[in-house]
């Protein structure tokens, strides 16, 4: 009979998934022979018996795929027999060029759940039980391919009883690198906040669950890093946490015991559950019903950000608790979580009262991703556990490049072999902690991939800490405008040819005339970017003071609107402190001008008197959303588009607002204003649309984290015609801006190929 041998090279989410002895099973069931092994480009195989045969093993390596593997590519080619008379799992291969792709740490399965909880099982209450279905990859591996000596439980010896798990190719656990039992693997401790240990193992879990039955703050030691942990019922034991750690009003994430609590306290769909219930095990954003969580967790907020338990140790503590806890990020406001227990000693012990801690050492830190779902589909508002070692594909022909990030929401991307790489969420760039994370992944990356950048992309604006950063690189330049980066960000993630209308709204960013831009319209083709529509610009007394006040918003809006007559009952001003900003204004002293959508929607919040000082990032934003919840209104207000002749010739368009300000300021329920708000800004995007024609339109920037104003703003689209676009896998905040920076660099470099030195994104 005759016989071929075929050498197949598989790249994608094909190690830490149980590939290997998926593919030894179909072989060996087929009579095939030959070797499988792990290398740092993926997965090689060399497989030889009958064509027909080897079709079949084709066909099935393709369909029937583990569940959390991912095949990107795979290249087959036939080579000369060897006549192997078996089929068997080799040791790794670690030569070549890195393009593996790292797995991402994964839920709890059911089976290991399942002998976790077993009293006859060895593993009982094991609270680092995993397999190749579930357990940590992203958050312990240090080097590729994916061996266990190239992760954090590289000086955990295996017992007798785990390594012939861990041999065995028709055993789950066959090259689970995290495998271990309670004879051989991590353990945990309770520490005090001097670092005195309390107690060992599963006492230290049961007193950890007794601390926070009293009310306690206890730092628990997770996948990704530390979280602060406290009973989500107990009202004091919150506002003791929010005070300690200086997070006055930004909402909590709860994690709920079971789905029987969370259909007790919010409303939950199809899709929802799915996605509660998948590996990667995010935090959704669910509406609110009723329930038993204290007002202080979320304050004022229709939603609450659920999830279950998503390692051994937490389905361990929350099945000892039976209640709901709070879970939120282990680390100082505005610093990344911490990952190390001594620095979490250091670190937060003003915060927590007990720490429960372990001895696997943490690789690289990732908070929980945040998600909610729109029209069936998930929108990610910060991408981290579970989701961040995916890769973007994109063109680059071969070319490295790093790409830095922007100033707020940072994360760091690379181009490597035709993927960008986005790291998980860092945080913002404005502490030392931040910037030494930011600098630890990016070695991480380059260490990872050896990469060899040939170019580093940066923000435009000069004073982010990412651009200083990349200035003194010493490697070619690129700087990439703000909202250009958001739109190719979006189109990168949906794989969308130009030309497309980009909608670009945010707080701001730095823009090519040197202003801030954040109520833009972009028409993004092949050459770059033409801005054919924004909003008419106002100016921000104080400056970046002007983000944590949307009472300045106003004023800045208000000034533009009368000069020093402005209404002064509409603003959260003394007499003195009006007087001071108006000569600033008057002067232009410290008060940039603006196109900003989203101090546009600070002012309004102030101007109806739902905030006048925001405690984090898009607070009166946000109440402005949650006010319209309570209405049901279709009226928009009066706005005016006024065409103007660009600096290239063309056709622009200013939106005119003093039309929306002057009626609103005549209404005085802040529900019906909120309502018909939202609608205005909708009906203002597809009013645009028809004016510039193009098809396509990709909504980004931070205002579309919003889902009201992305659910109007979608229908009206759909309705007239177009076809809207929206982010859903990359965050569309400035957690997408490397990115997009990545796609800018890698075109800028075609566009000026062979020349040398420092290149700016340009605008048409």
């Amino acid at each position: 009979m005759n016989s071929e041998r075929w050498r197949i090279t598989v790249q994608g989410v094909v190690q830490g998934v149980g590939f290997r002895p998926f593919v030894y099973g179909i072989a060996v069931e087929l009579g095939l022979t030959g070797w499988v092994m792990n290398s740092p480009q993926g997965v090689t195989i060399e497989i030889e018996g009958a064509p027909d045969a080897l079709d079949v093993f084709a066909t099935r390596l393709r369909d029937e795929l583990p569940p959390n593997a991912v095949i990107d590519q795979t290249c087959v080619r036939p080579i000369i027999l060897v006549g192997d008379t078996d089929f068997e799992i080799k040791g790794s291969e670690s030569g070549g060029v890195k393009t593996a792709l790292i797995p991402s740490d994964l839920a709890t399965c059911p089976d290991c759940l399942r002998e976790m909880l077993d009293r006859d099982n060895r593993r009982y209450r094991y609270p680092f039980t995993n397999c190749t279905h579930c357990g940590p990859r992203f958050s312990i591996i240090q080097a590729l391919p994916y061996d266990r000596a190239n992760t954090t439980m590289r000086d955990f010896v295996m017992c007798d009883a785990c390594r012939a798990e861990y041999d065995n190719p028709l055993n789950r656990r066959f090259h689970a690198q995290p495998n271990a039992c309670p004879d051989c693997g991590p353990q945990m401790a309770l520490w005090d906040d001097d670092g005195n240990s309390l107690a060992e193992r599963d006492a230290a879990l049961s007193a950890a669950a007794d601390a926070i039955w009293d009310g306690k703050i206890v730092a628990l030691k997770g996948l990704g890093g530390f979280q602060f942990i406290v009973d989500a019922r107990n009202d004091s034991a919150i506002r003791r946490l929010r005070q300690r750690k200086g997070r006055y009003e930004k909402p909590f994430a709860v994690m709920m015991p079971t789905q029987a609590h969370i259909q007790q306290t919010c409303a939950v769909s199809h899709t929802e559950w799915r996605l509660l219930l998948s590996p990667a095990a995010p935090i959704v954003l669910l509406g609110r019903t009723n329930g038993e969580i204290a007002p202080s967790v979320a304050p004022d907020n229709p939603y609450l950000g659920v999830m279950l338990p998503y390692t051994p140790l937490h389905h361990l503590l929350l099945a000892e608790l039976g209640f709901p806890v709070v879970a939120t990020s282990g680390n100082l406001s505005g610093e990344p979580i911490v990952t190390d227990n001594a620095q979490a000693l250091a670190s937060l012990g003003g915060i927590a009262d007990l720490f429960l801690v372990h001895d696997r050492p943490i690789a690289r830190h990732a908070d929980d991703s945040v998600v909610y779902i729109f029209d069936n589909e998930p929108v990610t508002l910060r991408r981290a556990r579970g989701y961040a070692s995916a890769p973007v594909h994109v063109d680059t022909e071969g070319v490295e490049l790093i790409a830095v990030g922007a100033q707020q929401k940072n994360t760091l991307s690379i181009a490597h072999h035709n993927h960008a790489f986005v790291s998980q969420h860092l945080g913002d760039m404005d502490n030392a902690a931040t910037l030494d994370a930011f600098t630890r992944t990016l070695s991480d990356f380059q260490t990872l991939y050896d990469l060899h950048p040939a170019a580093i992309a940066c923000d435009l604006h000069p004073d982010y800490t990412t651009t200083r950063l990349a200035e003194r690189s010493g490697l070619r330049l690129i700087r990439v405008q703000h909202h250009h980066a958001h739109i190719l960000s979006g189109m990168a993630e949906h794989h969308l040819k130009t030309p497309v209308l980009g909608v670009a709204w945010d707080g701001t960013g730095y823009g090519t005339d040197g202003t801030l831009w954040g109520g833009e319209f972009l028409r993004v083709d092949s050459e770059g970017f033409q801005r054919v529509a924004h909003l008419a610009p106002f100016r921000l007394p104080g400056g970046e003071s002007a983000a944590r006040e949307p009472r300045r918003c106003a004023l800045g809006v208000l000034y533009a609107l009368y000069g020093d007559d402005l209404p002064r009952d509409r603003l959260d001003f003394t007499p003195k402190e009006i007087e001071v900003l108006l000569t600033a204004l008057h002067n232009q002293l410290n008060s940039p001008v603006t196109s900003s959508m989203g101090r546009f929607f600070d002012a309004v919040a102030a101007l109806i008197g739902l905030c006048h000082r925001s405690s984090f990032e898009g607070q009166a934003a946000m109440l402005l959303e949650f006010a319209q919840h309570t209405v049901s209104h279709d009226e928009c207000y009066p706005f005016n588009i006024t065409p103007v002749t660009t600096e290239e010739g063309g056709v622009g368009y200013i939106i005119e607002w003093k039309a929306i300000i002057t009626t609103l300021l005549r209404e005085t329920e802040p529900a019906v204003i909120a309502a018909k708000f939202h609608n205005t800004l909708a009906a203002i995007i597809v009013d645009i649309a028809q004016k510039v024609g193009e098809p396509a339109v990709l909504l980004s920037g931070g205002c579309f984290q919003n889902r009201a104003l992305l659910e109007k703003a979608v229908t009206r689209l759909r309705k007239a015609g177009f076809t809207p676009f929206w982010q859903q896998h990359i965050p569309p905040n400035d957690g997408g801006i490397a990115l997009g920076q990545i796609v800018a660099a890698v075109k800028e470099m075609r566009h000026v190929s062979g020349s040398t030195g420092e290149n700016n994104q340009y605008q048409r």
